[in-house]
């Protein structure tokens, strides 16, 4: 009996009617005749009442709802969950599903409408997009159940506790793997890169086709099989390249809801991939007051995962970060010329010349390029014209922010240190370009 009252719920429509027929009853005292009408409704509202209880509650297993997820979440992706409901009713029910959904995404009103067919399965799915890293738990999931009388719902609910860990955004590998096959990118509506020169590592002597480089003829080839012959050359493999995360205190400003840190780490996992396709050595590690996460640069076929696994926690923090310490570990520990891709974030020129004489000493033993952000919300302000004496200010003020972000560029390339500025959501795509393009140049 416990079971059954903790399981039937009563719908609006019940109190709407039950509403009126009292309403109507209070009516009577001042036309009587109303009186008999009243009792008549409230006989027949009884009835159906009774025999929606009934109907719902005839059989023990009136439905059942399973849900599937994945092994883990893809950070800062649309990520599917996906349904199942079967109907052991001989006639149509409507349900409201309502799932308890994990409370990150602090969603309070979460529910499905579904009429579902007699006797018949039916198949749902939704999309969760989480940002933030760590571990995610579902609660129960609820169905409310109502026949077409629609007075009472009886409420069924399945599967306990999931936890379903959020890691950074593994989704976006295989958007990006056809990546390391070539360096045309025309496909995916990114700027083409030009092949500058050829890289040193030959491969082949083959037949000219056309669209072949002429400048690669060989010509002693060409004299004995008294046709064109050209040489075929391969990108340089082997080269280390290490992703450098800074977890400070910079890297904690939000962007469409994931920190830069975490654009930074979903980045450095695309990127991580493209480098091993490409059969170059991908490595990573962070640092802030110390230097932590290494993932020492290899080819080897558990790479992918050691990398994710490390990305996995890593979190910022409120410090300032340590670049005579990153200067000191990697002078220590990364014995050959490597190609470090750092992920930072400098404001103004003053930041960076305080950092500016590490990062010259790590240039000078290897190919370093410094990744930092536009501040996208300041270049709204500069886009928009100004109507008042405040935002003209404002405006003013963007603009010499978004000036300092160049002069950082110019400062950079004065001491031949690489940079890319980038918004946060053109990360990936921007960074991918920019490895390409040292592989194409032969500095990789």
């Amino acid at each position: 009996m416990k079971a059954f009252f903790k399981s039937l719920y009563i719908r609006e429509r019940f109190f709407y009617i039950s509403l009126g027929i009292i309403l109507l009853f209070i009516i009577s005292f001042i036309f009587p005749k109303l009186f008999y009408i009243s009792k008549l409704l409230l006989l027949v509202f009884a009835t159906f009442t009774i025999l929606d209880i009934f109907i719902l509650y005839v059989t023990k297993t009136g439905i059942t709802g399973t849900r599937q997820v994945p092994d883990k979440f893809s950070n800062g992706d649309e990520n599917d969950v996906f349904l199942r409901l079967e109907n052991y009713y001989t006639f149509p029910i409507f349900t409201k599903i309502i799932d308890e959904i994990p409370e990150q995404f602090q969603v309070r009103n979460f529910s499905i409408e579904k009429k579902i067919k007699a006797s018949s399965v039916i198949e749902l799915k939704y999309k969760l997009r989480p940002t933030e890293r760590g571990e995610y738990t579902f609660g129960r999931l609820n169905i409310y159940v109502h026949s077409v009388l629609g007075l009472i719902s009886r409420r069924f609910f399945f599967d306990g506790e999931v936890m379903v860990p959020t890691y950074p955004a593994f989704l976006q590998l295989k958007k990006y793997d056809l990546l390391a096959i070539g360096n045309n990118l025309t496909m995916y509506g990114i700027k083409k890169i030009r092949r500058i020169g050829h890289t040193m590592e030959f491969e082949q002597i083959k037949e000219y086709v056309i669209g072949d480089d002429l400048r690669t003829i060989n010509w002693k080839a060409t004299a004995k099989q008294r046709h064109l012959m050209v040489n075929q050359y391969q990108d340089e493999k082997s080269q280390p390249v290490y992703s450098v995360i800074d977890k400070g205190r910079m890297m904690k400003m939000p962007f469409n809801g994931l920190s830069l840190l975490d654009y930074a780490i979903n980045a450095t996992l695309v990127m991580s991939n493209v480098v091993l396709k490409k059969q170059d050595k991908a490595g990573m590690f962070t640092f802030s007051k110390r230097v932590e996460n290494t993932v020492i640069a290899e080819k080897r076929s558990s790479q992918m995962n050691l990398i994710l696994e490390s990305l996995y926690n890593i979190d910022t923090n409120f410090f300032e970060s340590d670049y005579g310490r990153l200067y000191a570990n990697i002078k220590q520990n990364i014995k050959h010329r490597s190609l470090l891709l750092l992920y930072t974030n400098f404001e103004t020129v003053e930041a960076l010349n305080r950092q500016l004489p590490y990062l010259k000493g790590i240039a000078k033993s290897h190919l370093l390029v410094v990744i930092f952000f536009k501040n996208t919300e300041l270049d709204q302000l500069i886009d928009n014209e100004a109507t008042t004496i405040q935002e003209a200010y404002d405006k003013v003020i963007a603009e010499k922010f978004s000036f300092e972000k160049r002069l950082i560029v110019n400062e950079l390339k004065k001491y031949g240190i690489h940079s890319i500025l980038t918004t946060p959501e053109n990360l990936t795509i921007d960074a991918i370009n920019k490895y390409l393009e040292m592989k194409a140049r032969g500095l990789v």
